[in-house]
């Protein structure tokens, strides 16, 4: 979707405001962001364990916590078996994958300050 970001257009520029707001409404917590890189990163459905092993510092009932939001704003489903043990799966919908470029530029933007703040202490 191209957008023109020179826009003199007061009303749109609080439509984008008021959906980059909802937006960080369902991204804000510290792990969302790195449940949803990590279940990107594995291309298949996660169980619970893996996910909790894949993030590093993230506890069971801040990631059920997380996992609980993310599947209330249908960025993520959760696929409960019924068999001994109990297996439950956690992926993507295709709304949450429709996050991929997003999360591929956060994600770019990331390295680039990396390499930026290294270039600066060196300097």
């Amino acid at each position: 979707m191209e957008r023109d970001w020179r826009c003199d257009d007061p009303k749109q520029q609080l439509v984008w405001a008021a959906a980059t707001s909802e937006t960080l409404r369902v991204l804000e917590g510290k792990w969302k962001i790195v449940i949803i890189v990590q279940l990107f990163a594995a291309r298949a459905p996660l169980r619970f364990s893996q996910l909790e092993r894949r993030i590093d510092g993230v506890n069971q009932k801040m990631l059920i916590q997380q996992l609980k939001e993310l599947e209330k704003d249908g960025i993520v489903i959760r696929t409960a078996y019924p068999e001994v043990p109990p297996r439950v799966e956690y992926a993507l919908t295709d709304m949450g994958k429709a996050l991929g470029p997003s999360i591929e530029a956060l994600v770019d933007w990331a390295f680039l300050r990396c390499e930026t703040a290294g270039k600066r202490s060196r300097s």
